[in-house]
């Protein structure tokens, strides 16, 4: 049995656990490796954790927040934000990160991808996509960069198929439009982009009832879901979340 996973996902900026809207009205919320520790204990899947300035700011991922993160957590984790090279992910990796996300950088280099999945096997390997609608683009969901900043004029769709021909393991699209809204995700990006592949996708943005969960599974065709708003503020529990996913048939770990 496939179970789906609940996933909450940790933004940081300078180390420190945040959460916007649309990219942007960034509100501090604490340190990431409590939220990481408390999440693991209330049975969270898995864990993502992204440093949501380090593109736009030309470094790597703060490295000691991840640390501390994993040293805290017994569930996986996954690290984004800043990392271009084999040795940005050999450095998470070695910190105890169980997967890597690329986004821009793959992008811009795509490569990138299967020289990272040459190097460490697909099941390391994330590539993150972030969308925002527009009518430019034949699927009507464009990719952005650079923490939405920048559009690239590639279809997200085509874009998620290239990836998986790269050697991707998972996909991890998050639409821009949503994001923080609590008015639950894209449904017809997150199936456009789940129905075009056969690796696992990750649904991501815009959660804010448990009924999203289970659309974004149901509807959207997504493998996992990933929380931000909905748990940070205390809206429902990852218990609460996973026993509604099973009253829907859906299967979960409880």
């Amino acid at each position: 049995m496939e179970y789906r996973r609940i996933i909450p996902c940790l933004d940081t900026r300078d180390g420190r656990l945040v959460k916007g809207v649309h990219f942007v009205d960034i509100k501090e919320l604490g340190d990431p490796a409590d939220a990481g520790e408390a999440y693991g204990k209330a049975g969270a899947d898995e864990l993502v954790f992204l440093d949501i300035t380090a593109t736009l700011e030309e470094r790597k991922t703060f490295i000691d927040a991840v640390r501390r993160t994993v040293e805290r957590i017994t569930v996986p984790l996954t690290v984004g934000g800043g990392i271009r090279s084999i040795e940005d992910i050999k450095e998470l990796l070695a910190a105890g990160v169980s997967r890597v996300s690329i986004n821009t950088a793959a992008v811009r280099r795509p490569d990138f991808i299967r020289e990272a999945v040459e190097e460490f096997g697909s099941g390391k390997i994330v590539v993150a996509i972030d969308t925002r609608k527009s009518p430019k683009v034949p699927s009507g969901f464009e990719t952005v960069v650079s923490g939405g900043t920048r559009p690239t004029g590639l279809d997200a769709v085509e874009w998620a198929k290239r990836v998986e021909a790269l050697g991707a393991g998972t996909l991890l699209p998050t639409s821009m439009d949503a994001d923080g809204t609590r008015a639950g995700y894209d449904i017809p990006m997150t199936r456009a982009i789940a129905d075009a592949v056969s690796v696992p996708v990750i649904a991501s943005g815009g959660a804010g009832t448990l009924e999203h969960l289970c659309e974004a599974i149901a509807e959207g065709h997504a493998d996992a879901v990933l929380v931000a708003s909905i748990a940070h503020y205390g809206t429902y529990t990852i218990r609460q979340m996973k026993e509604y996913l099973a009253s829907k048939g859906i299967p979960v770990r409880l």
